[in-house]
């Protein structure tokens, strides 16, 4: 790497931009940490730019975090529709979606909107509700 880059965010060059970096711990959201990372950052604005290697491990371990919170998301699902004793039918009734939309959550074939996911978790707290909800 030499020594200093122009920035691509703020335009600083020289001292005042990129500056390499190599070996460091970054953030990858969650409490999750990624190691070791290389790249440059600009000493004016702070932007990061990873290296190529760095990018594409950063990237494999969001799309992994990503992937087993929808596998959780989904079993919390299942779990809390067991609870009711509700059919994946019933449940897409309730929460206004199409005659297979449950089962196509539980499967991991279709994102639920946050309020469905919001009244299931409000339903695994206060099971009773669900007479106030239901139809």
């Amino acid at each position: 790497m030499s020594l200093y880059r122009q920035c691509s965010e703020c335009g600083h060059k020289g001292q005042a931009g990129m500056h390499p970096f190599a070996g460091e711990t970054m953030p990858l959201g969650g409490g999750h940490t990624l190691d070791n990372m290389n790249g440059w950052r600009c000493a004016s604005c702070g932007t990061e730019e990873l290296d190529a290697e760095s990018l594409q491990r950063f990237a494999a371990a969001g799309d992994a975090l990503i992937l087993n919170e929808r596998a959780a998301q989904q079993a919390e699902l299942r779990r809390i529709r067991h609870k009711l004793k509700l059919t994946q039918r019933q449940a897409a009734e309730l929460t206004g979606g199409g005659h297979n939309a449950f089962s196509r959550y539980e499967r991991g074939e279709a994102q639920p909107m946050p309020a469905v996911i919001n009244l299931f978790r409000l339903l695994d707290k206060h099971p009773d509700l669900l007479k106030e909800v239901s139809r």
